[in-house]
This record gives C-alpha cells, sequence and structure tokens, in this order.
C-alpha cells in the first residue's frame, strides 16, 4: 500500500475514534420525539367501545376542562396520613394513605453515589408518585389526595425464598356507592409488581395513573444522568421512541401503547397494560400519554391512560429497578430496549457484541471471585492472544506487500502512458504474488467492533457501576487523575515506535503520526470511562511482544525484498555525443 494511503487510512481511523464514539454512539443518543405530540388541544381517544348512542371518553377533552372537584376532599383532612412500608430483599417501598401514593422507593442492593444511603427512584421534592385519576363522562374524579384504608395495615414484609405478598388499598365514598380498590403483588425476588383494579360506582371511566416527573438523580456525575433522563414508551405500530426530559414540552401522545416508562442512566420505573405480556384485549394497552409542565427545570409531567373494563377491572404491572438486561427481557414487549445502545440502525450489529461481552465479564467475575478490574486486564490479555492468529496471517501478507512493493512501483514507472497495460500487468502481479493492499489494515480494524461494544458496556451497563479499582472510585466513569489515559497514550506510542524503528529511511508522515495520534488519543480517552481505558491500554501491552516480534521478522525481509532494477549505463560513445551537444548548444548561445 502506498504511503499516502497507509496515511490516509490512519487520518480516517482517527476521525473514527474522535468523532463516531462522540457523534455517532453517544451514551444516551437523543431519539425522535412523540408523533404527534402538538399539545392538548388533539384528539386522543381512549380504545374503550362506546355504548349505544355514547361517545368514548376524550382524554384531551377531559383535560381541556377544569378538573371535578375530587371525591369526598373534606374526608382527606378527617383522616391524618400515614406511611405504609413494603419492605422486601431488594426493595424498601413507602406509599401513603392519602391517595395511595408511592413516595419513596429504595432500591437496596444499589448505593447513592451522590449521598448516603440506597438508591431512591422517587425525587425527594416530588409529592408522591402512581396517583389515580378517573374520567367520567365530562368529570374528573381525583384521588390522589383523598384518605385510602390500607390492608394490611401495618404493610407489608417480604423474605427471601417466601412467596408474593399483597397489600391492597381501598376508596369508599361516605354517600355515594363509588368504590375503588387497588391490590399491589410483590414479589421477594423481583422488581416487578402487579396491580390490579376494581371500580364501581362510576360510569365508564378511564384511569389516568401518575408516573411524576423523572427520577431522582443518584449518580456522581449530575451532567451526565441529567442527560440520560427521558420518559420512553412503546407504541404498537410505532415502536419505541425516547424524548429526554431536557427537550421534552407538554404534549399529548396518541396510543396504543404496550408500556410507558421514566428512565435515568442506570434504573428505571416502568408501566406496562394488562396482567402479562399478552394482548387480550383493548385493556392490555395504554390508551396514551398526557404530558404536562412541572414547576422543576427539564422536567415533565407524565399520565398514562388506561380504559377500564366493563367489568370493572384493570390491570397494569409495574417495573421499579435497575436497568438489568435480563430483568428487563423477562418483561417482554421490549422493555430491555427501554435504554437501547446507539443509534436504531446499529443496534442489531453491537447488540450480540454486548451481550456476549457482558456474558464473559460477569462468568470469570463470579467464578473465578475477581473484581472487575481484574477481569478487564484478563480480557483485555484474552482478546490479544485470540486475534493473535489473524494478526499473524494480516502480518505475513503485510510483508508480501514490501517484497512486491518495487515490483509495483516498476510497473507503474514502465507503463504510465499505457493505462490498459498497466492494469493488466497490475493484476497479474498481484495473482503471482498474492498482493492485497487491504491485508495489513485487518489487524487495525478487527478490535474496533470490541471496542466500540465496550463503550456502550461501561456507559450504561449497571453491573459496573459503581465499581472501585486500585485507585479508580468507579470502572464506570473517568479516571479522576486521568492516569490512564496517559499510560495508553504511552503505550500507543511505544508500540509505534517499536514498529517504526526498523523501517529504513520512515517519511515525515509516518514519524507525525508517532507523535499525533499517542496525543489524540489521550484527548479523546481522558473523560471516557476509566474501565475502557484499562482495557484498551491492558491490550496495547500485551500486544507489544507481538509487536516486537513482527518487526524483527521485518527486519529479516527487508534483506530478500528484490530491489528495483537499476536503469543500465550508457555507452560511451553516447556519453562523447551528448557531451559535444552541449558544448555546441552553450557556443551557439
Amino acid at each position: 500500500m502506498k504511503t499516502e494511503l497507509r496515511f490516509l487510512l490512519a487520518i480516517s481511523l482517527m476521525l473514527l475514534v474522535l468523532f463516531g464514539t462522540n457523534l455517532l454512539f453517544p451514551p444516551v443518543p437523543p431519539e425522535e420525539g412523540p408523533p404527534g405530540a402538538t399539545g392538548a388541544a388533539d384528539s386522543l381517544s381512549a380504545p374503550v367501545e362506546a355504548g349505544p348512542g355514547e361517545a368514548a371518553p376524550s382524554i384531551p377533552e377531559a383535560v381541556r376542562r377544569a378538573p371535578a372537584e375530587a371525591v369526598a376532599p373534606a374526608a382527606a383532612e378527617a383522616e391524618p396520613e400515614r406511611r405504609v412500608v413494603v419492605d422486601g430483599p431488594l426493595y424498601r417501598f413507602e406509599f401513603s394513605t392519602h391517595g395511595a401514593r408511592l413516595t419513596s422507593a429504595e432500591l437496596k442492593e444499589f448505593r447513592a453515589l451522590n449521598r448516603d444511603g440506597p438508591v431512591n427512584l422517587i425525587p425527594r421534592w416530588a409529592d408522591g408518585y402512581l396517583g389515580s385519576q378517573f374520567l367520567v363522562g365530562s368529570d374528573t374524579v381525583d384521588l390522589r389526595r383523598v384518605p385510602f384504608r390500607a390492608e394490611p395495615y401495618d404493610g407489608v414484609v417480604l423474605t427471601e425464598g417466601g412467596g408474593p405478598r399483597t397489600l391492597r388499598f381501598v376508596y369508599e365514598h361516605p354517600t355515594a356507592p363509588v368504590r375503588v380498590a387497588l391490590t399491589y403483588e410483590f414479589e421477594p425476588e423481583r422488581y416487578q409488581v402487579h396491580v390490579r383494579g376494581e371500580v364501581s360506582g362510576l360510569n365508564r371511566p378511564v384511569l389516568l395513573t401518575d408516573l411524576g416527573a423523572g427520577l431522582e438523580f443518584n449518580e456522581a456525575d449530575s451532567v451526565a444522568e441529567a442527560r440520560a433522563m427521558a420518559y420512553v414508551y412503546n407504541h404498537l405500530n410505532d415502536g419505541i421512541r425516547s424524548v429526554p426530559l431536557s427537550r421534552a414540552e407538554p404534549a399529548v401522545v396518541e396510543g396504543p401503547l404496550l408500556w410507558a416508562a421514566y428512565r435515568s442512566k442506570y434504573f428505571v420505573l416502568a408501566l406496562m397494560g394488562g396482567e402479562s405480556d399478552e394482548l387480550a384485549d383493548e385493556t392490555s394497552y395504554l390508551s396514551g400519554l398526557l404530558v404536562g409542565p412541572h414547576p422543576e427545570p427539564e422536567r415533565v409531567e407524565v399520565r398514562a391512560a388506561q380504559p377500564v373494563g366493563t367489568d370493572g377491572m384493570v390491570a397494569y404491572r409495574l417495573f421499579l429497578g435497575p436497568q438489568e438486561y435480563a430483568r428487563l427481557s423477562s418483561l417482554g414487549q421490549g422493555m430491555e430496549e427501554v435504554n437501547p445502545y446507539g443509534w436504531k440502525f446499529f443496534r442489531p450489529i453491537i447488540r450480540p457484541f454486548v451481550s456476549v461481552i457482558m456474558w464473559i465479564l460477569v462468568f470469570l467475575h463470579t467464578n473465578l471471585n475477581l473484581s472487575y478490574g481484574w477481569v478487564l486486564i484478563i480480557f483485555g490479555v484474552a482478546m490479544r492472544i485470540v486475534l493473535f492468529p489473524l494478526n499473524h496471517k494480516a502480518m505475513k501478507a503485510q510483508l508480501r506487500n514490501m517484497a512486491v512493493q518495487p515490483l509495483l512501483q516498476e510497473i507503474q514507472a514502465k507503463y504510465k502512458d499505457q493505462p490498459e497495460k498497466l492494469q493488466k500487468e497490475m493484476m497479474k502481479l498481484y495473482k503471482e504474488h498474492g498482493f492485497n493492499p487491504l491485508a495489513g489494515c485487518l489487524p487495525m480494524l478487527l478490535p474496533w467492533p470490541v471496542l466500540i461494544a465496550l463503550f456502550f458496556v461501561f456507559q450504561n451497563t449497571i453491573e459496573l457501576r459503581g465499581v472501585p479499582f486500585l485507585w479508580l472510585p468507579d470502572l464506570s466513569a473517568k479516571d479522576p487523575y486521568y492516569v490512564l489515559p496517559i499510560f495508553l497514550g504511552l503505550s500507543m506510542f511505544l508500540m509505534q515506535w517499536v514498529s517504526m524503528r526498523v523501517v529504513e529511511n520512515p517519511n515525515p508522515q509516518m514519524k507525525m503520526m508517532m507523535w499525533l495520534l499517542p496525543g489524540m488519543m489521550v484527548f479523546i480517552f481522558l473523560n471516557l470511562a476509566s474501565g475502557l481505558n484499562l482495557y484498551y491500554a491492558t491490550a496495547n501491552i500485551a500486544t507489544l511482544p507481538q509487536q516486537i516480534w513482527i518487526a524483527n521478522e521485518r527486519k529479516k525481509m527487508q534483506s530478500k525484498v528484490p530491489k528495483r532494477s537499476e536503469p543500465a549505463p550508457e555507452p560511451p560513445e553516447k556519453q562523447e555525443e551528448r557531451t559535444r551537444r552541449r558544448r555546441s548548444r552553450k557556443k551557439g548561445g
């Protein structure tokens, strides 16, 4: 391959690293906003069949109207508010008896990195999530502050290995025949919660469940976490859409929807329609979402609409937990894509690599009882061992190319004015010597899918969240002392120096790349996850013995490289004739 082509390829690869990870594959890529989200004035009908002479309730019409008075507002003042706790091995949920609202959702297995204590999904400034409203004809019945009766009175305790337990909230109007019962079923080893509602005394209602205004901040890097905050939904026909809270505006999202969720960088609160992921009837879907303003900056309030069946029953499922791929996949309906990797067209390519890499890392961590830092070092060395045969094959092809290069230059000089003859002779040369201009580039390209997959693994995988190693407080965050990025740059420089020292008369471009590329890589990797830096630096060091061996083989090959034929010396009589002509021209001048 010509030097200019090598230089161009190197520059292209540099730009791919520099702009690719930040522009093509950002940690939290913004996707297309909700289709048709133009405000509350748009029409959105709940998927409920209208009775004879009746029109199905319209969500936007109910929003436009002033809400009706809440049922029995005076009763809320008569009964004091109590907190009812659900305590299990995985979580601790706290509900208010006023409105059956979820006021705290602590995940015991995960500690908050910006304060003491466990991760809490409900923001400290929030007034509680999962409150209920009902659209009934031209009225809005608001139960988010009315007193409910909790059964059992003192809450629920879940034990490891035990069966599911239920917590029931019941509201009964003191005079009117209105009754609403919400039954939550909790399992000790799952973050999924089944919710069943029984509604009587309301004519064909539509349930509005308050999903709140986003999740609490729990990460040390609040800027990165704010970029990750979004509400997400899965439309039955249009697929998954994600709207970052930093760009969210009041809107109406038309259904039918399979689920709606709030996500942060590592956690999710999701509401899925129906008792299971089987789509039995219209009550298995969400009618849509109402996205309204919120006083907190860069926040919106989301409510999910769902029709109540003709039998007065309604059911949905909640997931309040970590974004663990296996857990989310078990929920069905594409919940594992609530925080997808990269742009949509890239996910089918990168997902297999991510899945395989995570399986290997978790397997080594579990079976060898090693920290993830040592696992990454082992993985980096193992990757170089696995790629060694391919690198060896590419090196041999590169040496063949070196041997053919002088012959190729000779053909190009000889037939420079005969394009057809030149092409024919070049093809003949390629065939005879097995020349492949791209063979030496193969080892440069092979590690890239793994490197890109690891970028996403460290940016989005909760298994590596908050994992310390040596001086590094968190493998998923940047190195606070920038030791690893600098070490990475030095290892790259050393690799190139080993290769350059056997090159005869290296051109200025190659020398410039030896100094420029490591500096560029240091700049790029400064703010990337320290685990990614650790893997890449380890892989570079593991490659050094191979680079030294390749350099020695190249040095041996250089002595066997055929020299380009020199032009034959002119006969003496021709030299004398040229001298006489030169002298006559001088005299004539």
